[in-house]
Parts: structure tokens; C-alpha cells; sequence
């Protein structure tokens, strides 16, 4: 008797829980902020990605802003994965209900660089999101840690009017050769002073670079003459954030920072 009960009692919680799902009561993949794969065609090549959709984005009343996050080398494959494995996905994850913007997500293949065509699918893929979601063409967003640091100078130096601001994090211009010879700023690489090169050409782009000042593996200096450049080119609205005792990983307290969002979000082309 009391085997029947139990049973009872669990196919009635099982059709109370499918009946909210059908009245909508249950959370669905519009509730909630996520990530969908997407692919893009370069010159016959198929480049995928990964989309995060913030809650409600396709029944917004307004266009959505949009951020294009260029990933470190160690998401580096072709999983079309791990590009949101570290970085900002992590923090989509956490604040998948609140998050308020699109954000599209490329990945690098092997042992290569955000330059040429990989440079080429990320715009690409961010166009295909702007069109896909009617998102807001002045509220376009560049951000990138470590390796997308670089690559985030390298897509804004080659865009310069394209975007609302740049967040570029722990990056650098040029790397040591010696340890990466394939890993610098090429829009830049042939002048002789590279830091005015781009603070000239994107004085009226509103940057906020961070930095961990222990930091390693790309150490600040690079970031630091940017920093020196800018303001010595009178740029407006370039901020410098350097975390005393921050190594490599700064991205994480960046993307954690709320008025860092609160700044960017205040960004818009015109």
C-alpha cells in the first residue's frame, strides 16, 4: 500500500511539474541568459562561434547592445568551446539573468593569433549577430584578455570608427620576439613609435585598459606607455586600471567590476 502511494505520488509530481511547463511556469531558454553556436562562411571556410543571449533578447523593446570578447591563447582549438571557458564566460554563467547585452564569442584555431582571417571571421561573426538580433550598431563593444588584448589594438586599430569602446585587458603592443615572434599589434609594427601610432589614430575612442602590475607573462610596461601616449596625444576618455598585486589573471576582477559596466554601457557612437 504504502509502495502505491509513493508511486502515486511521484507521477503526480511529474505531471504537475509538465502541466507549469506548459502554462510557461517553468524556466525555459528565454528566461535565462545562454550560449548558442552559431557559423559563419569566410572565402568558403566555415568559422564557428558561440553567441550568449541575454535574457528576453528577442522580445526586447529596443535594440541590444553587442560585445565582441576575443579569448587568451589557452582557448585556443576548435571546439568551439573553450573560448567560453575562461574570461568572460564564466561571468555570462554567473550573471546569465541579469547581463543586458549580446556577446559573441570567436575562436582561434591552433597555434594562431587574433590577426588576418581570424581577425576577419570575428567581424564577420559580429555582423552576423548584429543582423541576426537587430542589434544596436552604436552600441557595438571590444573587449579581450592576454592574447585578445593584442587582438583587441589589432580589430580596433583596423575598425577605428566601428566601435563604441575597448576594454583591453593584460595585452600588450609588442611582445618579446624571442618568445613569441608571432604575437604584436601588426597594424602598428612598422612605425617607429608604435604607442603614438595607435594613440593618434584612436584618440577619440574611449578605452579603459586593465593590468596587474606582478604580472609575468605580459608584463605591464607595454600598457603602461600606452597609457603615456594617450595622454600625451590629450586623448578624452582613456582610463588606466592597474591592480597592485594582480599577476596575469586580471580578468577576472576587470569583468567583475561594476562600474566598469557601468562606463562602458555609457558609450555610445554617434
Amino acid at each position: 500500500m504504502a509502495r502505491r502511494h509513493a508511486r502515486w505520488l511521484s507521477w503526480t509530481l511529474v505531471l504537475v511539474l509538465a502541466m507549469l511547463s506548459v502554462a510557461g511556469c517553468a524556466p525555459s531558454r528565454s528566461d535565462v541568459g545562454h550560449f548558442e553556436a552559431r557559423a559563419v562562411k569566410l572565402d568558403g571556410r566555415t568559422r564557428y562561434y558561440q553567441v550568449f543571449i541575454p535574457r528576453g533578447a528577442r522580445a526586447a523593446s529596443s535594440a541590444l547592445p553587442v560585445v565582441l570578447f576575443l579569448h587568451g591563447s589557452g582557448e585556443r582549438g576548435n571546439d568551439n568551446r573553450a573560448q567560453t571557458e575562461a574570461g568572460l564566460g564564466p561571468y555570462l554563467r554567473r550573471h546569465a539573468d541579469a547581463f543586458p547585452a549580446l556577446v559573441v564569442l570567436p575562436q582561434v584555431p591552433g597555434d594562431e593569433e587574433w590577426s588576418g582571417d581570424n581577425n576577419r571571421a570575428a567581424l564577420a561573426a559580429l555582423d552576423a549577430t548584429l543582423a541576426e538580433f537587430g542589434a544596436d550598431p552604436q552600441r557595438q563593444y571590444l573587449t579581450g584578455m592576454s592574447m585578445g588584448g593584442y587582438g583587441s589594438w589589432n580589430i580596433a586599430l583596423e575598425s577605428p570608427q566601428r566601435f563604441a569602446a575597448i576594454v583591453p585587458v593584460c595585452g600588450a603592443v609588442l611582445a618579446p620576439r624571442a618568445v613569441r615572434p608571432t604575437l604584436f599589434v601588426e597594424e602598428v609594427a612598422h612605425e617607429s613609435d608604435p604607442y603614438a601610432a595607435i594613440a593618434a589614430r584612436l584618440t577619440q575612442t574611449p578605452i579603459w585598459i586593465f593590468h596587474g602590475a606582478r604580472d609575468d607573462v605580459v608584463p605591464p610596461a607595454d600598457d603602461r606607455r600606452l597609457q603615456a601616449a594617450f595622454q600625451q596625444a590629450g586623448a578624452p576618455d582613456v582610463r588606466y586600471t592597474e591592480y597592485p598585486d594582480g599577476n596575469h589573471n586580471a580578468w577576472d576582477a576587470t569583468y567583475a567590476d561594476a562600474t566598469m559596466w557601468t562606463w562602458l554601457w555609457a558609450q555610445r557612437r554617434h
